[in-house]
């Protein structure tokens, strides 16, 4: 979502349904935490939902979809990380390890975000990734010692999936991810 606030060419771009459903959101979120009265609610959904561009809605209401994802942070030592089933992904998750192997299933998880940044700070473990079949996945940010990332982008993506950004460093492990079969 800082993308959002980036640049002179994403003020003039046009707001889609999607990005208004999120302001929206974020707003009665901010609302109910008693960060807003109820006129300024009124106003700013005044202005989220008459909007054409990012421009429209003005620094205000980009400041507080900066703040609309959650960051949240898993560490060990060593041993294991494994997150799999159904468990929500929050909008930036950091994962930070010495010696840990890493498994993140995606594929069954609540991922609510159109953009998820994964950031691993992994020594000798290796890390597993399976990422939604629609997912579109970015490693452009990760940086590895030994072995470079094992993965092989799907031909044909639908659109409207996620879009996993992974990024930060890894040792002497190597990172496999894969889409799910369905």
């Amino acid at each position: 979502m800082r993308a959002w606030a980036d640049g002179p060419d994403r003020r003039s771009s046009p707001i889609s349904e999607d990005d208004r459903d999120v302001v929206v959101r974020r707003l009665q979120e901010v609302y109910a935490e008693g960060h807003l009265s109820h006129e300024e609610l009124d106003e700013r959904l005044h202005r989220a939902l008459t909007a054409g561009t990012f421009g429209e809605l003005g620094p205000a209401l980009v400041s507080l979809l900066e703040d609309a994802g959650t960051t949240s942070t898993i560490a060990a030592v060593g041993g294991r990380i494994r997150r799999r089933g159904v468990w929500r992904v929050p909008r930036v998750l950091k994962v930070e390890s010495a010696l840990a192997r890493v498994h993140l299933d995606l594929s069954r998880a609540v991922i609510e975000h159109p953009v998820v940044d994964i950031e691993l700070y992994l020594g000798t473990g290796g890390a597993r990734i399976t990422v939604p079949r629609d997912a579109i996945v970015d490693v452009e940010g990760l940086r590895g010692g030994w072995r470079g990332p094992l993965y092989r982008p799907r031909r044909r993506s639908r659109s409207g999936g996620p879009r996993i950004r992974i990024s930060g460093t890894m040792g002497l492990g190597r990172l496999r991810i894969r889409h799910a079969w369905r």
